[in-house]
């Protein structure tokens, strides 16, 4: 018997724990939702958009529990409410838009022939979820998954693991029948294990990119579908022009809220010159205004990182880039409750380069590097000196310019004046190691279905 344990951050105890279930039992379970799909897809699309947005109701419906759970996982302070507007929002959008993305193609509709393409569900979608943003990584797959006509199954990171549970739960109270979403407790072998021997049509994780190309040699030779959203660095650039109180404001809080762990949170920034001095002074300023803490407290607005062994990796960075010359801003002294573990200071670094792992490698944390720039053209340098490409947050006054210089950005995302936001609107994507694919959006409907094209030739007297 495999236990699954989420260990909590909060204290370092065990919070929930689960049986992995068998291969021979997960193999069951998926061969029933298999059996779902075809009547599933049969309904008429409204149906099953309403059926999904009861799902979504029945869940918000569950904030007093989903809240502290939340906290007592992964450690997001209960002041932010949990992740309700992002799952609420991306879930309404897609439904929005389900009708005209899933529409047929029509080519011909005469008197002789009726020419057309449709989108076909893939069968069954697998969604492998993520710890950091548990309820609103999963939904961007799930709601459109289900509303195409998939079924779906569902895995969650051990760190959250009763958020699959939960959904499911939420789900199927709102009325989605039986086996078309179904949640299993799985170790890694006999994920792997399901996946090699072809039980899925289409595979969805977010995670590390090791994690990534688990995946990807597991399902070697199944030709099921991929969707793989997996590390970043995202760079944010502030041009001579800026507002810097909005700079600072915006690119401080990606780089920091969730404990830094967001997948399009800003890791490292490109200041120009003239502004540099005043941006460092003023994000040392906003960072130290946290207060790190139990985030069941309602006056904590920093909580501890998921794990400590989470924490541990960026210490050493942080250590490692010191050692090599970066001086560390953030005082510790204002965080007394940075414990070595798990709870763990925000923290800005200057005089750093991208000699150091803590610009190159994914940090994941709350801890972000700035660095001077004389031109546009030393900072495409730098944001593109990097094998992630997720997104970068670009800050001027001109539209123009950062058109120009986002058409020769490596990523996925642009943005002008914001950061660290997913727009369901906008197709949500990387390259390079951060993975291929796209979910929301229209594009992310056409991810989770295939062509099918009808040649109807009409009898003619």
């Amino acid at each position: 018997m495999t236990m699954i344990q989420c260990i909590s951050p909060v204290n370092g105890e065990v919070y929930a724990e689960r049986e992995a279930v068998s291969l021979d039992v997960a193999t069951a379970a998926v061969a029933r939702a298999r059996k779902a799909q075809k009547g599933w897809a049969r309904r008429p699309l409204e149906e099953r958009v309403q059926l999904v947005l009861k799902g979504v109701a029945r869940l918000n419906e569950m904030v007093d529990e989903v809240v502290p759970e939340i906290a007592w996982q992964m450690g997001r302070p209960i002041k932010y409410g949990g992740e309700f507007r992002g799952f609420n929002e991306r879930s309404n959008y897609v439904a929005s838009i389900a009708a005209d993305a899933l529409k047929p193609l029509i080519i011909e509709e005469s008197d002789r022939f009726e020419r057309r393409i449709e989108r076909e569900p893939h069968g069954v979608v697998f969604v492998i979820a993520p710890w950091n943003y548990p309820y609103m990584t999963a939904i961007n797959t799930v709601a459109p998954a289900l509303m195409a006509g998939n079924t779906v199954v569902i895995k969650h990171a051990s760190q959250t693991l009763l958020v699959g549970e939960r959904m499911v739960r939420a789900f199927v109270e709102a009325g989605v029948p039986d086996d078309v979403f179904v949640n299993l407790f799985l170790d890694h072998q006999t994920t792997s294990a399901l996946i090699a021997a072809g039980n899925f049509n289409f595979i969805n994780f977010t995670g590390s990119v090791e994690g990534g190309r688990s995946i990807e040699r597991a399902a070697a030779g199944t030709f099921a579908g991929l969707g793989l959203e997996l590390g970043g660095k995202d760079p944010g650039y502030v041009m001579e022009d800026a507002d810097l109180d909005a700079a600072v404001d915006t690119l401080m809080d990606g780089a920091t809220f969730n404990s830094g762990q967001c997948c399009c949170g800003i890791e490292r920034i490109y200041v120009h010159e003239s502004l540099y001095d005043a941006f460092v002074e003023k994000s040392v300023a906003w960072v130290s205004n946290y207060k790190l803490g139990n985030p069941l407290d309602a006056e904590t607005t920093l909580g501890p990182m998921a794990n400590k062994r989470f924490a541990k990796v960026v210490r050493e960075q942080i250590a490692d880039a010191v050692a090599k010359g970066a001086k560390a801003l953030v005082d510790p002294k204002l965080f007394p409750a940075d414990d070595g573990g798990a709870y763990l200071a925000p923290q800005v670094l200057v005089d750093v380069d991208h000699s150091m792992e803590f610009m190159r490698e994914e940090t994941f944390g709350p801890a972000v590097g700035i660095m001077k720039v004389k031109s546009d053209a030393e900072a495409l340098d730098l944001m593109n000196d990097s094998k992630y490409g997720l997104t970068a947050s670009l800050w001027t006054k001109d539209p123009e310019r950062a058109a120009r210089i986002g058409r020769d950005i490596e990523t996925g995302t642009v943005f002008m004046n914001r950061a660290d936001y997913l727009d369901p609107a906008l197709v949500w994507t990387g390259c390079k190691e951060t993975g291929r694919g796209g979910s929301l959006s229209v594009l992310g409907f056409q991810n989770l279905t295939r062509p099918k094209s009808y040649h109807l030739k009409k009898v003619t007297a």
